[in-house]
């Protein structure tokens, strides 16, 4: 079975949204999907309600994930583990025991736009319209990955 991480600061706003959205296009029975966040900030708290919404606009919930950060076992646990941006990309990185950890890391939108090394805004200060353009970014990106899968 395949794994993937996805990671953002507080895992409730963009790695929610991108373990919901993932999880839509595959099958469950062969790839497992989860999220973490590298800061401590939110554990064990539902994700942010606008990251619900607008999951749910678009029929995924997201409601039975709850926050957790990440921690070194993660390497060992996940074949592939997404950055939502260059800062958390680079914390998941300082965390690194060697180059195969090293090689699992990826910035997530790389997947639908190569080699860029684009991030995806953190909308947690912004309004409504900021979660849905991390909806379409991370809707792309995920289905890159999917494909792929």
């Amino acid at each position: 079975m395949t794994k993937v991480l996805m990671v953002c600061l507080g895992n409730i706003c963009r790695s929610p949204l991108a373990e919901g959205i993932l999880q839509s296009k595959i099958n469950s029975k062969d790839i497992f999907v989860d999220s973490a966040g590298t800061a401590a900030y939110h554990v064990g708290n539902l994700p942010d309600e606008r990251s619900i919404a607008v999951a749910k606009k678009y029929d995924i919930d997201i409601t039975n994930q709850r926050a957790r950060k990440f921690v070194v076992e993660d390497f060992d646990k996940f074949d592939f583990i997404y950055a939502m941006d260059e800062s958390n990309y680079q914390k998941i990185l300082s965390l690194a025991r060697n180059n195969e950890d090293e090689d699992k890391v990826h910035l997530i939108l790389n997947e639908s736009s190569p080699a860029r090394n684009l991030s995806v805004p953190d909308p947690y200060y912004g309004g409504n319209d900021g979660f849905e353009n991390v909806f379409q970014m991370l809707d792309e990106a995920c289905a890159t990955i999917a494909s792929k899968l």
